[in-house]
């Protein structure tokens, strides 16, 4: 910031600011110049020590006083005593040359003198309702300086304690409440989260449900797999078998979610159109899922689609029960898949691992039976209970807008229960239930928690994860809507922020211990090196977490599941295309290129300490597609090649790409157009090129020409 920015965040003077700054042999002249982070922390605790030695003398608050300050009418004699004291103090001629810069204003002082003492007036009655004084309170937003006085201890002892955990920050910065934790300790105090009073913002209360209230709910349950597999085939074949009341042909709404009764007990599946929006809605903070089962065909094994599948269970942190499909073929081989999902990670149980393994046939319903019981299993374990006493939360399972009846949002009531008639906020949209449908399309008065819905009613088509909430009111939540919208209209993008490299070391100050990474290679043995690499980084005792690796290129999938586990994507030796690269900017997931394993270790480290070299940024300026290629003795190969868009340049750098794979990265040496040497070629016209110390081209190769430019961090 500059010199006038810290002189109005510090309610000081310019002149103050540049004096301080002399002293402390800062270089700077004038009100704009700027400060950098050092000069800020040492003006900081400069001040500070200013402030200290400045009430050294002044006895602000007598512990004994505040002790006693019971009634009002002893309060007054308590300013009255502090009065006489700081007339004393003005009498004193050290304390007067002391304070010869300082501003002497005595009227001034005893106004601050009464503000300080009515302030510790309101702490102690406070205090007084705390029934333990040795908790101190944090606050979203609590910087040094709040979390300091909440100590009752002096700002600069706070930053020095923070400088021995290696954190380097100003009174005026953030702390975090990992850190905030730590420092309590060192002062034998118990520091506690203060919870979310803000109602329009749902999404981050902490439900503390009476225990009393609580009942057991039906799991919630997703079913993901490779295509073909069957998880189609299963859904149909639970919901023919066990469908809560009713025939099979009664299930003509389909609404994208239902339930079904087995051994007198609900479990609700959800049934999402892939992994993509599975994930899209955990990146919108949706955890809607208690149980994943991953479908694999006996007679197939583990596919590309599975590995995705198993990525995205993990990165969900949910149990995963494996149904081991189609056992009614001839070709049918379990083993063969329990050995494969083990290489990934899921060690059956059978086998001493903790994955329960259900051998199935969707089309036979053989072993349905038992993949229900397990479900019932895993959902006993994990004591899912729910308090049907409050007001329906819960999140957004997909919406459709309906030319006669308008928005229809299918719900999945997590919490409390949804009736006929209440106010709702969904996402940033009002309504009022109008019409509450369950899934086999029955009208009904209301819904108990893990159930899903269908309602009308609502004044907007919101997304797929959006939370919900009831209220007391329709007028309660319209405010609470409106509130929503605009701080909606405040956000340029509404997707999970993913992690980039720049603001690394100052998530890891702020406590993160795991980053997440998703690594994408040329060939399998470099997949394995780069993520051997990768694993043995341990900076600030950060250690490096690879949720997902493979051989190819970077796909759309990638990107969707970094953005949602807040991860890095490295490419080492793949380049993505274009479009590819434009969905990461779009999501802000930060995508990084090498073919170098130990510049992915140079540059990571460098990150997590902060201390990251300039960066470039790759600008693509054209690109050619190899179509014919032409062989001399003297020249080696030339490429004879099209321009597909913009322009390549003789001396640019280049690479060439095979199927989404860099195969080589140089420069173009020559460019040739017609009979003549040409320094460059547009698009839509045909040219021989050379490259520099490669022949190994074939027709169908791209030859990607781009520069490097400094930009700045």
């Amino acid at each position: 910031m500059s010199v006038l920015e810290y002189a109005e965040d510090m309610n000081k003077k310019v002149e103050e600011v540049l004096k301080m700054c002399e002293s402390l042999g800062i270089k700077v002249a004038k009100a704009d110049d700027l400060l950098d982070d050092d000069a800020i922390v040492e003006l900081d605790n400069a001040f500070a020590n200013e402030s200290d030695e400045d009430t050294s003398s002044d006895v602000l608050v007598d512990e004994e006083i505040i002790k006693k300050m019971d009634e009002d009418d002893y309060y007054d004699d308590a300013i009255d005593t502090l009065i006489d004291k700081k007339d004393a103090i003005y009498n004193s001629e050290p304390t007067i040359k002391k304070k010869k810069n300082k501003n002497k204003n005595k009227d001034k002082d005893i106004k601050e003198a009464k503000k300080a003492m009515y302030k510790n007036k309101e702490k102690l009655v406070s205090n007084e309702s705390e029934t333990d004084k040795n908790v101190i309170l944090y606050k979203d937003g609590m910087t040094i300086n709040d979390f300091a006085l909440e100590l009752s201890v002096a700002v600069t002892d706070v930053i020095k304690k923070l400088m021995t955990l290696g954190i380097m920050a100003s009174m005026n910065a953030v702390i975090s409440y990992d850190d905030a934790s730590v420092l309590a300790l060192e002062y034998n105090k118990e520091l506690k989260k203060e919870e979310t009073t803000d109602i329009s913002n749902f999404e981050m209360f902490e439900v503390n449900d009476d225990p009393k209230d609580l009942i057991e709910r039906p799991p919630v349950v997703t079913i993901m797999g490779h295509v073909d597999h069957g998880k189609t085939s299963l859904l149909d074949a639970i919901r023919e078998s066990n469908v809560i009341e009713g025939e099979f042909g009664g299930i003509t709404q389909h609404i994208g979610a239902y339930q079904v009764k087995y051994n007198d007990r609900k479990i609700t599946f959800i049934d999402t159109p892939g992994h993509a929006a599975f994930t899209e809605m955990r990146a919108r903070g949706a955890s809607i899922t208690d149980i994943v089962i991953i479908i694999v065909a006996a007679d197939d094994g583990v596919m590309p689609q599975t590995v995705e599948a198993i990525d995205h269970a993990k990165a969900a942190n949910v149990p995963i029960i494996v149904a081991v499909n189609k056992m009614d073929k001839p070709g049918a081989n379990p083993d063969r898949v329990m050995r494969e999902m083990s290489e990934r990670g899921l060690t059956p149980d059978s086998w001493g691992g903790d994955t329960l393994f259900v051998p199935i046939s969707a089309k036979t319903h053989e072993g349905i039976d038992k993949l229900l019981e397990n479900l019932l299993l895993l959902s006993d374990m994990q004591e899912l209970k729910a308090n049907p006493k409050r007001y329906a939360m819960g999140t957004v399972i997909e919406s459709k807008l309906d030319k006669n009846v308008g928005s229809m949002v299918t719900l999945l009531v997590q919490n409390g229960t949804l009736r006929l008639g209440d106010p709702v906020v969904i996402g940033e949209f009002f309504g009022k239930i109008r019409t509450l449908k369950n899934d086999l399309g029955e009208e009904v008065v209301e819904a108990l928690p893990s159930t899903p819905v269908e309602v009308t009613g609502i004044s907007g088509v919101p997304t797929a994860g959006d939370k919900f909430m009831a209220f007391e009111s329709e007028k309660q939540a319209h405010q609470v809507a409106e509130q929503r919208s605009d701080v909606a209209k405040l956000k340029s993008n509404t997707l999970a922020s993913a992690l980039s490299l720049d603001d690394l070391f100052g998530k890891i100050s702020e406590g993160l211990k795991e980053i997440n990474i998703v690594l994408k290679a040329d060939v399998k043995g470099s997949e394995e090196a780069v993520k051997n690499t990768l694993s043995k980084i341990d900076v600030e005792g950060c250690k490096l977490n690879v949720i997902r690796s493979g051989v190819g290129t970077i796909t759309e999938s990638d990107i969707v599941l970094a953005n949602a586990s807040s991860a890095i994507i490295i490419g080492f030796n793949v380049r993505p295309s274009g479009k590819i690269l434009d969905i990461a900017k779009e999501y802000g997931v930060d995508v990084r290129l090498h073919n170098i394993i130990y510049k992915v270790v140079e540059e990571m480290e460098a990150a997590m300490k902060g201390m990251l070299d300039p960066e470039y940024e790759e600008k693509v300026i054209g690109s050619a597609e190899i179509r014919k290629i032409y062989k001399f003795s003297k020249t080696g190969n030339i490429a004879g090649c099209y321009v597909l868009d913009g322009m390549v340049k003789m001396g640019a750098k280049a690479r060439v790409i095979r199927d989404g794979v860099v195969m080589y990265d140089g420069a173009i040496n020559t460019i040739q157009r017609e009979k003549n040497q040409a320094k460059e070629v547009k698009a839509g016209f045909e040219c021989g090129i050379t490259l520099e110390n490669y022949q190994d081209i074939k027709e169908k190769d791209i030859i990607e020409a781009y520069e490097l430019v400094e930009i700045k961090r």
